[in-house]
């Protein structure tokens, strides 16, 4: 109120506002707006809205998983537009969002932190492929607010950071391109590197709602990446899926219309889901400690203190919050953008904007809520005090290698070396003891490609339970009751002492 009395108090004139209505005048003193001005352009025709991106154009795409994938990204198909890089947390599948575009061969670069599936990881490799951790929303959202750079602790100690990882290969096995090193400084004794802010020439991402003057709202766990997209573009298309233009949200806005340009208004939207999954009938039975899995689970379980917000990857750590006491209470983060997650849906409870990091479906519980991608890591950062999560390889001062086996197997780190990075972060490693083929996966080094540097703080597997330091190295904490020291041994890749108190394996209580 001070503020409009200073204005109504000062001598003024009526500044045009550029034929968005008609303003109020008084007495000659300054006037304002009866309504809000329309910066965006609206559209029915998809192709009308993306045909002025160029040949060789810089693109950020929303959505992950298939959840907020802008469907209107098949109207690039029609511009036969070629040799454009791509920006985007995942690369979609072979039948929908960026899958189309490279399959046309229209992607000449792909920037991601996940390739995808079956088709889609082919044809992703076939071209230049970039991999880069989940965090880079925030290398995103720095683009948007004008920072060129920053320094993170994600992926010091790794190939992201030393450079040498393949972009592009050969057919004859030969890497024509590979990532360069990035730049590293010490603050308060950790090592930081540098990471440069990401800009683009078009940014596309799919909306739920958008309103008369351009404002755009998501559904559920939707926003994503699709938020932060928005903010670093020169030009911003978003598809919207239901109508809603003749309305206005107020203040209930996740992107203003200072970052739109277009809106498509779409029809007949299509609401994929990557994995569906709902509760059975198996969900929350006990299960024998004869089985090796479900000793990690009921082990991993006893991990979870009341209060705490952890976040779990998929597999062993997700099941093992089925067995967290009645008596506390555990705030589940999904990288994507939900805290307060709850268990699956049932069949009738589906919904397709509401998925865990896994691309699972998922239901949430009262109080939870959700928010964009760079506001996520912004969480990892520091305010999350449990992460669980799977490995291939684990060393003895606690590198984890759990993303890529060389030739093989090349999906993409995804959050996970954005999770290992808060010195604030308990890590907590759940994984058979042994490969399929008996060889060692605790080992005095990694030789698979690295995730994280001396992250880990405890492994847990189906045999022992040992507490990683990362100078002294492991700690036998826990021993499975029929074991001996000696069978530890036996089937450990590396060194470790055992603890004075040494104590049987524990078990949540069921």
């Amino acid at each position: 109120m001070a503020a409009l009395r200073l204005l109504a108090a000062a001598p003024g004139r009526y500044v045009p506002t550029g034929g968005c209505g008609p303003a109020r005048t008084n007495r000659g003193v300054c006037g304002f707006t009866r309504r809000s001005c329309a910066r965006a352009k609206f559209y029915t025709n998809p192709v009308e809205a993306v045909k002025h991106i160029s040949d060789g154009a810089k693109i950020t795409v929303g959505g992950f998983g298939l959840c907020g994938v802008p469907e209107n990204l098949r109207a690039l198909l029609k511009t036969r537009v070629k040799d454009v890089m791509v920006v985007s947390s995942n690369a979609s599948v072979g039948d929908f969002g960026l899958g189309l575009s490279l399959a046309a061969k229209q992607i000449k670069r792909i920037v991601c932190s996940y390739v995808g599936e079956n088709l889609c990881e082919h044809q992703a490799l076939a071209g230049e492929l970039e991999l880069r951790p989940q965090g880079m929303a925030e290398r995103i959202r720095a683009g948007g607010a004008g920072v060129p750079a920053f320094y993170t602790p994600t992926a010091y100690g790794t190939l992201v950071q030393e450079g040498g990882a393949p972009i592009k290969d050969e057919r004859a096995g030969r890497i024509a391109i590979m990532s360069q090193p990035r730049e590293v400084r010490e603050f308060h004794g950790e090592h930081y590197l540098l990471e440069r802010a990401i800009t683009a020439d078009f940014a596309v991402v799919k909306g739920w709602k958008a309103d008369r003057a351009g404002h755009v709202i998501f559904k559920g766990s939707a926003r994503n990446f699709n938020v932060p997209t928005c903010q670093a573009a020169k030009t911003t298309a978003v598809g919207e899926e239901t109508a809603d233009v003749g309305s206005s949200f107020a203040p209930e806005v996740h992107v203003p219309n200072i970052y739109v340009d277009r809106v498509i208004q779409g029809a007949k939207y299509e609401k994929k889901i990557k994995h569906l999954t709902i509760q059975t009938e198996e969900d929350g039975k006990d299960t024998s400690v004869s089985d090796p899995r479900a000793r990690i689970i009921k082990r991993a379980a006893l991990e979870f203190e009341d209060g705490m917000y952890a976040s779990l990857g998929v597999g062993i750590p997700l099941l093992a919050s089925n067995y967290i006491s009645p008596n506390i209470t555990v705030n589940f983060h999904s990288e994507n953008g939900i805290l307060g997650l709850g268990p699956f849906p049932l069949k009738d409870e589906v919904d397709a904007d509401i998925i865990n990091a896994g691309k699972q479906t998922v239901t949430i519980l009262p109080g939870s809520c959700f928010f964009s991608r760079d506001d996520s890591f912004a969480m990892i950062g520091g305010h999350i005090h449990l992460t669980m999560l799977g490995a291939m390889q684990v060393s003895k001062y606690g590198d984890l290698a759990n993303w890529m086996i060389p030739v093989k197997k090349v999906k993409g780190m995804g959050g996970a070396m954005d999770l290992m990075s808060s010195l604030k972060t308990k890590v907590v490693v759940t994984m058979q003891h042994c490969t399929k083929a008996n060889q060692h996966k605790i080992l005095e080094k990694c030789t698979m490609t690295l995730t994280g540097k001396r992250c880990v703080d405890r492994i847990i597997t189906e045999k022992a339970v040992f507490d990683v330091h990362k100078n002294k190295g492991l700690t036998l904490i826990e021993l499975w009751e029929s074991l001996t020291v000696e069978d530890i041994k036996k089937s450990t890749g590396s060194t470790f002492a055992v603890a004075p108190n040494l104590r049987p394996m524990q078990q949540v209580a069921t």
